[in-house]
């Protein structure tokens, strides 16, 4: 090999190990939990507490707001709930209102429920703790066989938030399906009014997913519920929810 040679080689060859990318390894990790509550009170900027504290007085005031009254505690959980029911029988409500015309049933993940509504006063702070994020009302068009998949899944679990349909749980399996009373046609097209989450496949539900069409409302679900409270108090009513046996297990 010639001296040229040679020298290129040197030089250009450690230029081309410096640009190959690194590779690196997690050979350990750990975490720690931080607790965000008054013993965090010795290390605040004060000053800058000072500054906020308008700011704070002005959210709090808006967000202790009496926007109802519960007539008893709503929680939610399987097969069917108080709370799972009454967000379930809005979402349906405000599609049919947005489309002009009835919706077939409505589907609430439980999981996005985040709290409880206790009995008595509703402030606008528990709506928004109850649904702290910006999910949307979306109707879509699924067709039976897809739907009857999908209460497979629910029954699986042992059930979801639903308005407008009656089902059964055997031994996992989703039987005596009906909607509005009548048994679930495999071959026709049903409206569903869900969020923009579980319209996307999500908390497992992909043949959610698998619709036909779909319009995306713009209207926000917490606002959609505050609207429904406050409508219910203009009246003189109270927030009521009851379970109708929408999803029953047989044992």
């Amino acid at each position: 090999m010639s001296i040229n040679k040679f020298f290129l080689s040197v030089v250009v060859f450690p230029f081309f190990v410096a640009c190959s990318p690194i590779t690196w390894i997690v050979t350990q990790r750990s975490s720690t939990k931080i607790a965000i509550d008054s013993s965090l009170d010795k290390i605040a900027d004060k000053s800058y507490e000072t500054y906020l504290q308008p700011f704070k007085q002005k959210i709090d005031s808006g967000m202790n707001m009496v926007i109802g009254q519960a007539t008893e505690t709503m929680t939610a959980h399987a097969p069917e709930s108080l709370l799972s029911n009454f967000n379930a029988d809005v979402y349906r409500q405000e599609a049919a209102n947005y489309l002009g015309q009835d919706v077939d049933l409505s589907v609430v993940n439980l999981g996005g429920l985040r709290t409880t509504i206790p009995t008595g006063t509703i402030t606008l702070e528990k709506i928004f703790e109850l649904m702290p994020f910006e999910n949307e009302l979306v109707i879509i068009w699924l067709r039976g066989d897809k739907l009857f998949d999908l209460l497979q899944f629910f029954a699986s679990v042992g059930g979801e938030g639903v308005s407008g349909l009656r089902m059964k749980i055997h031994d996992g399996k989703a039987i005596d399906i009906s909607i509005d009373g009548h048994q679930l046609d495999k071959n026709r097209l049903y409206t569903i009014a869900t969020n923009d989450y579980v319209a996307g496949g999500n908390d497992n539900m992909k043949q959610m997913a698998q619709y036909e069409k779909r319009i995306n409302t713009g209207l926000k679900i917490r606002n959609i519920l505050i609207k429904a409270i406050e409508s219910e108090t203009r009246q003189g009513h109270k927030i009521h929810s009851k379970l109708d046996g929408r999803i029953t297990v047989i044992p």
